[in-house]
């Protein structure tokens, strides 16, 4: 039988785990960061609330960790579209506070959705924005997570030609390479579910250090498939395959993707669609690999949580179903 580690409060919208700490952050509609730390954290069989803080006047919609080798650090987006960084400190005997770092404000696009990726270099943060842009921000100093600047604007299209200015896009979904910048160049995946064909699909995006710029390696979506809207995607830890695997889900269902290592001469990596799973009803909110890229969690507007996993011969079954108790 399942047990219960948490209870969430009325009115939390997101959540966001921190797989090095053991340790939870939920966003509220009125503003409230929480965050659940685990008791004992070999077991996390049990989660205390041990801060919680009104950070905006506005919502909080979505909650990213900044990676544990930078502090303990969050980001929000709030419903007026803007991005704040928060760092966890302790004065003296003062209980748990969070500090305002940096506030990225936009002028009239939202923002949909944020990631950090750590490179060769630096950290780096990438944001998806309702118009179509996206931009990659780069940390300057290690030890201030206030000092950020804007490094690349592009949009999500493979021929630079194509450029939209009145683009409306509803949501977004980025998925940083979780090997990059270990020993490779940083790489993203990201798709849009907008109003323009073009920016739709999902691509893959790599920096190219010798031109100082990002560059769309591959496009993760069948000729026909091309101008469908993306709702989440999800790039799976690689454990020694020769090649990546990354999750699409539309409204076709989740596509299971192999993406090559080797690039051709015209830099482009290859891409194969190996499986389309379809079990969902209704749109796929968010996926999640495990830690060793075997294992594909689920869920969407139907409320049922679903375990993916492929056996020996490649062929990907669905594994477990976890229904709503109400």
């Amino acid at each position: 039988m399942a047990k219960s580690l948490v209870t969430l409060e009325k009115g939390t919208v997101c959540s966001a785990w921190n797989y090095c700490g053991q340790r939870l952050a939920t966003g509220s509609g009125d503003g409230t960061l929480a965050v659940f730390d685990s008791q004992d954290p070999a077991s996390s069989s049990s989660f205390t609330r041990t801060s919680k803080s009104r950070l905006h006047e506005d919502g909080i919609v979505k909650v990213v960790w900044v990676p544990s080798e930078y502090g303990d650090a969050v980001a929000c987006i709030c419903t007026e579209g803007n991005v704040s960084l928060w760092e966890e400190v302790k004065e003296d005997a003062q209980p748990l506070q969070w500090k305002l770092c940096k506030s990225f404000k936009s002028n009239s696009a939202k923002v949909l959705d944020i990631q950090f990726g750590i490179s060769l270099r630096s950290l780096k943060m990438v944001a998806a924005y309702s118009d179509g842009h996206v931009k990659v921000y780069e940390l300057l100093d290690c030890l201030e997570l206030k000092n950020w600047q804007l490094q690349a604007e592009f949009q999500n299209v493979i021929e630079s030609v194509f450029t939209f200015s009145k683009a409306l896009c509803l949501s977004a979904s980025i998925s940083w390479n979780p090997q990059g910048g270990e020993s490779q160049e940083s790489s993203f995946v990201l798709g849009f579910n907008s109003d323009t064909p073009l920016l739709n699909s999902s691509k893959v995006w790599e920096f190219d250090p010798a031109h100082q710029r990002w560059l769309p390696v591959a496009e993760l979506a069948l000729p026909g498939d091309k101008g469908d809207q993306v709702y989440t995607v999800a790039w799976a830890p690689n454990i020694g395959r020769p090649y990546e695997v990354i999750a699409v889900a539309t409204h076709k269902g989740i596509s299971i993707w192999h993406l090559g290592l080797d690039p051709d001469l015209d830099g482009r990596l290859s891409v194969e669609k190996v499986a389309l799973l379809s079990s969902h009803k209704g749109e796929v909110w968010q996926m999640e690999w495990d830690m060793s890229g075997m294992t594909l969690a689920t869920t969407g507007s139907d409320g049922v949580v679903r375990l993916w996993q492929s056996n020996l011969n490649g062929a990907w079954m669905e594994k477990a179903a976890f229904e709503p108790t109400s």
